[in-house]
């Protein structure tokens, strides 16, 4: 038997409400098996796993692969040039794969604290002496390629040893003998810089062909003297532009008073026709005019002419027959206002106002006996 002072040295045994309850719930033990196939098929993929990665290289789309045999009858770097896919790479240092890089590289020269672009290599500011003795700080941007990665891979060496080995020491020589040809002015000479670093760019790709690089481009971006010769060049550069400004200002005036003049003349010459086209109204008025009195006076000549041989025609008229028919006419007219008196009618002294001819030769108008 236990002592009372075991008993209270124990504590009593806790009882979990869970575990009792499991203990008296039993459960059916599982019979469930992985089948054999899937197994297999576990194994496989494992294999296939250690194998891809111990025996198959993949070749990226911005890359190249240069193959390293370095036991086996054909020893020694592989012309072939791998490009994008799986290859077989024995393992345990029997292959290698080397790989360089396929994109655009950019070699950056500058001074600037700036983050550059991914994969970009940067370098200090390339330091030009100009033709005239002073220096000058250059950023520049160098864009090239590898053309030949087996070339880059023996003459220059895996990895990145093409920047270090290769780009790196050939770039600032070729800035200095072609960029140190301009003087202190000429740098601002957007031209002049352009073809500078288009001879450098040739000088490079000379220098680096049998390396396997090509430079695309060669991009001057900055350049900087020291304060003070940029103070001396910024004066010097404002009192050319004073000067420019000022023979611009020459120009524009001589072309201004050029404007002036042959607006002058373009007017004289505007008042000339309008006077000459009013000189032309006139005269056109004035020919009008004549004819048109020419005209009214052959028209009133041939109506004078065409009264006064109304005249004569009415003169020759009244010296005929006509004219004695006339006075008759007349002598009737008379006759109206006479009051009835009977006179003789016959005889030589008898009065017959119906006998013209009598009457006639009564008021001495016709000769007696003469012709009717």
């Amino acid at each position: 038997m236990e002592t009372q002072e075991n008993w209270e040295e124990k504590p009593p045994k806790q009882i979990h409400p869970t575990s009792e309850l499991m203990k008296k719930v039993r459960l059916p033990k599982s019979n469930f098996k992985i089948p054999r196939t899937i197994k297999i098929l576990m194994v496989l993929v494992i294999l296939v796993g250690l194998a891809y990665g111990s025996f198959l290289e993949y070749i990226r789309p911005y890359e190249y692969g240069i193959k390293v045999n370095k036991i086996g009858f054909h020893r020694g770097v592989q012309k072939k040039v791998y490009e994008t896919g799986l290859y077989l790479v024995l393992p345990f240092g029997i292959q290698e794969m080397h790989k360089l890089p396929r994109a655009l590289q950019v070699l950056e020269l500058t001074n600037s604290t700036q983050s550059a672009a991914y994969d970009t290599r940067i370098e200090k500011a390339a330091h030009i002496q100009t033709s005239d003795g002073f220096f000058v700080d250059m950023d520049v941007s160098i864009i090239y390629r590898i053309s030949d990665p087996y070339k880059v891979f023996t003459d220059i060496g895996p990895g990145r040893l093409f920047e270090d080995n290769g780009i790196i020491p050939k770039t600032e020589p070729a800035l200095k003998n072609n960029m140190g040809k301009l003087t202190t002015e000429e740098f601002f000479n957007s031209p002049m810089r352009v073809e500078k670093a288009l001879a450098a760019k040739q000088e490079l790709n000379e220098e680096l062909k049998d390396k396997g690089i090509f430079v695309e481009h060669v991009l001057v971006r900055y350049f900087q003297y020291s304060d003070e010769i940029q103070k001396n060049i910024e004066e010097k550069k404002l009192k050319d532009q004073l000067v420019f400004k000022n023979q611009a200002e020459a120009r524009a005036a001589i072309e201004g008073a050029k404007l002036t003049k042959i607006e002058q003349e373009g007017k004289v010459r505007v008042s000339v026709e309008i006077e000459k086209g009013k000189a032309y109204v006139t005269r056109k008025q004035a020919e009008k005019d004549l004819y048109y009195r020419k005209k009214v006076a052959e028209a009133d000549l041939l109506v004078k002419l065409a009264e006064a041989e109304q005249i004569r025609l009415k003169n020759e008229a009244l010296q005929g027959k006509g004219a004695e028919r006339m006075v008759g006419l007349k002598m009737a007219e008379v006759y109206k206002g006479i009051d009835v008196v009977i006179l003789p009618s016959d005889g030589p002294s008898g009065v017959n106002p119906l006998d013209l001819n009598n009457a006639l030769e009564l008021f001495d108008v016709r000769s007696k006996g003469g012709d009717r």
